[in-house]
């Protein structure tokens, strides 16, 4: 496995611990399980956002921009599709 593909499981693997956080804050009972699963929120983020930039860096996550016209696009197709439901 190469390195890439290990981080972006890695990067998944974050983002999926990072929801489970998010909704054990939302629905803990007390203020100190709130505290705890709060604080696990934010470190997990962190973790999540410096192998993002990492991955970023050394050409493993690239992002690119996607035009107006792109977007309307799509947001035509959907609107089409809802039309004739």
């Amino acid at each position: 496995m190469d390195n890439k593909t290990m981080l972006e499981g890695i990067l998944w693997d974050l983002k999926a611990l990072s929801d489970l956080f998010l909704h054990g804050s939302i629905e803990s009972g007390t203020a100190k399980v709130y505290q705890t699963f709060k604080d696990s929120l934010n470190e997990v983020l962190s973790l999540q956002n410096e192998l993002y930039l990492f991955m970023s860096e050394n050409g493993m996550y690239t992002v690119s921009n996607v035009t107006e016209t792109k977007i309307d696009k799509v947001k035509n197709k959907y609107n089409e599709e809802l039309k004739e439901e």
